[in-house]
């Protein structure tokens, strides 16, 4: 089984930023999901194993940033720029085919998810 675990979130002004972090061992392509009160679960970006394929969700394109360091087993969402309407749980996943995934059915295996508020 395998454990992913966020971090990073927290309480932020418009327009400041934030970095989560999501530990996860193994050759898995990664994503970043976001759930907001009362909404879908919506796909934010993508990163393969390698890290040369992203892809973003066209609401945080330009602003967020999604990145991997595997010899720390680690994928990070840099946030910045942050507006109240990415007010959010956020939800790291793996993807066993180690590929980019822009639905969440494409994933294997969920973080529990780190809040992120963005205050006006």
């Amino acid at each position: 089984q395998v454990q992913l675990v966020e971090s990073g979130g927290g309480l932020v002004q418009a327009g400041g930023s934030l970095r989560l972090s999501c530990a996860a061992s193994g050759r898995y392509g990664m994503g970043w999901f976001r759930q907001a009160p009362g909404k879908a679960r919506d796909f934010v970006a993508a990163i393969s194993w390698t890290g040369g394929s992203t892809y973003y969700a066209d609401a945080v394109k330009g602003r967020f940033t999604i990145s991997r360091d595997n010899a720390k087993n680690t994928v990070y969402l840099q946030m910045n720029s942050l507006k109240p309407e990415d007010t959010a749980v956020y939800y790291c996943a793996a993807a066993v085919s180690g590929l980019v995934r822009r639905v969440s059915t494409g994933y294997d295996y969920w973080g529990q998810g780190t809040q992120v508020t963005v205050s006006s």
